[in-house]
């Protein structure tokens, strides 16, 4: 996949394209970028995906931006695992904040893109104070030579209440509900982060775990224990039981959430187990039981030795 940014001066010929901050790459994103592949295919021109390197909530309303389920990186292995030609990564600051939805369509749909076709989501919007919609493009499009469809927002299954989006998903973490949130993103919801030395209170009775912080822009499922896989830095997918939380038994008060992974059969024989400094790609697959304060330490193992027999049942 071709990663154009805003700053090169890189440009594509033809292009059948997309736009949006693509939060997740959800089920929703994933239909309308494969009809974008699908109908540049046709046409025998570049399939594109044009995205934000930031989300434009954190330039235009910081205070309430929401908080991210994949960052650029994760988002571009996404898009060029669906077989996306070209990523074009808007640098988004305040000066493209106030670009007109007509100068925006001039500079990259036409001018980088050679837009011959643009699919997006019925209630789609761009540019300064949102005045670019779908009408708006199909209007531009008549006099500047490409087509516009707007299409409708897909629902995860028949019962749904409402379309798949981003703000679908947040909602399906905060209330713990991880495998709502991996049917609607298809894909178990994933938190990455690099395993730091904790207190090791942990090892000290007999349940070692790798540390990550979680980091403040990201999403992150309610404080709970969580069947999981654990993706080791070699690759290997291994069943883990992971606790979200403060760690109430031990702190009274904490600054920020923790999580904390137990690799269940981990180290293996000729494995060293040292996962420090190392990324953790941690995927979560079900809810067990949420985070409670326990009276001692035999109350805390026995309790921890029932969730990793739950986490082989589920994880089975």
């Amino acid at each position: 996949m071709k990663i154009i940014r805003d700053s090169d001066d890189q440009r594509v010929e033809a292009s059948v394209l997309t736009t949006g901050a693509f939060d997740g790459v959800h089920v929703g994103h994933r239909e309308v970028i494969s009809q974008v592949i699908e109908r540049a295919k046709g046409r025998g021109v570049s399939s594109a995906v044009v995205t934000f390197d930031v989300h434009p909530a954190t330039v235009v309303r910081p205070d309430s931006a929401p908080k991210l389920l994949t960052r650029l990186p994760r988002k571009l292995e996404l898009l060029e695992e669906l077989g996306v030609d070209v990523a074009y990564v808007i640098e988004f600051d305040d000066a493209r904040a106030s670009t007109s939805a007509a100068r925006f369509v001039e500079e990259v749909f036409i001018g980088r893109l050679g837009a011959q076709e643009i699919l997006v989501g019925s209630d789609f919007n761009f540019g300064k104070g949102r005045e670019g919609t779908v009408d708006f493009l199909r209007e531009y499009g008549a006099s500047s030579g490409f087509t516009v469809e707007g299409l409708e927002l897909i629902k995860c299954d028949v019962e749904a209440t409402e379309p798949v989006s981003s703000t679908a998903i947040r909602r399906a973490l905060v209330g713990g509900d991880v495998a709502g949130a991996a049917a609607m993103l298809a894909r178990p919801f994933e938190i990455r982060g690099v395993v730091s030395r904790g207190d090791q209170r942990g090892r000290t009775i007999g349940f070692p775990t790798a540390n990550v912080i979680l980091p403040d822009d990201m999403a992150r499922p309610a404080n709970g224990v969580y069947a999981c896989h654990y993706i080791t830095p070699d690759g290997v997918r291994r069943p883990a039981a992971v606790n979200v939380g403060v760690r109430p038994t031990f702190y009274e008060s904490a600054d920020a959430a923790v999580l904390e992974a137990h690799l269940l059969d981990f180290p293996a024989d000729g494995q060293s187990g040292d996962l420090y400094d190392q990324e953790a790609r941690v995927q979560f697959v079900s809810f067990l039981r949420s985070e409670r304060r326990f009276n001692g330490i035999d109350e805390l193992k026995a309790q921890l030795e029932t969730d990793i027999a739950d986490t082989r049942n589920v994880l089975s």
